[in-house]
């Protein structure tokens, strides 16, 4: 079979029955699922607001756009004209009632206001009661994804040991195998531990 290497496969994959011809392939697909969980935390963590304003804040908002729950930046322009400000230019006006409630409902404790052509969004500064509830919530989703990362770990290590249970590779080559997938786990869970750091970070700042 070669390098295959599936470009496309959710999080249960190696622990539904996928088949490694390879040391090399068990890495590698590794490797693809444990960026991807790093890839995840990075895309939750714009939800997850600041006190400074950007239009990132958005990025997993959705608007009921007749019916079909759209991202909220294919419906609309955001700028931010000011540090504690963001606005949004509806790019279909009759739209901007059910933008302003999807802002207004999302879990970003925002009040938006529209004059009809625009929707202007204060950023207000974040009190420290509400730092604490988002550094919470940040570690808890942080933790989701260290989560997936070991369930990696686990599904890849199970793999090594039917490739020696097969007959494929040697003790050696397993033993090795499991240093590499254990090297490779540190190196995200070190990635990931940044990432929520930095974010805390900003969640933190006073200004």
């Amino acid at each position: 079979m070669g390098h295959e290497k599936p470009m496309k496969q959710d999080q249960q994959s190696a622990a539904s029955g996928q088949t490694f011809q390879s040391i090399k392939d068990v890495e590698a697909n590794a490797k693809m699922r444990m960026e991807k969980a790093l890839n995840g935390l990075q895309h939750d963590m714009t939800g997850i607001r600041t006190g400074r304003a950007s239009v990132s804040l958005f990025d997993n908002i959705r608007v009921d756009y007749y019916g079909t729950p759209t991202p909220l930046n294919q419906l609309a322009t955001l700028h931010v004209p000011e540090p504690a400000m963001i606005t949004v230019q509806p790019w279909d006006i009759s739209q901007i009632g059910a933008i302003e409630k999807a802002i207004r409902s999302g879990d970003l404790g925002l009040n938006p206001a529209n004059d009809g052509k625009i929707i202007r969004v204060p950023i207000p500064p974040l009190t420290e009661e509400r730092r604490k509830e988002l550094v919470k919530r940040l570690h808890h989703v942080a933790e989701d994804h260290r989560v997936a990362v070991r369930n990696v770990r686990r599904d890849a290590n199970e793999s090594l040991k039917k490739l020696l249970k097969d007959k494929l590779i040697s003790e050696d080559d397993e033993r090795r195998g499991l240093e590499e997938i254990q090297k490779l786990t540190d190196a995200q869970m070190q990635k990931l531990d940044q990432a929520a750091k930095a974010k805390e970070k900003e969640i933190l700042e006073l200004k």
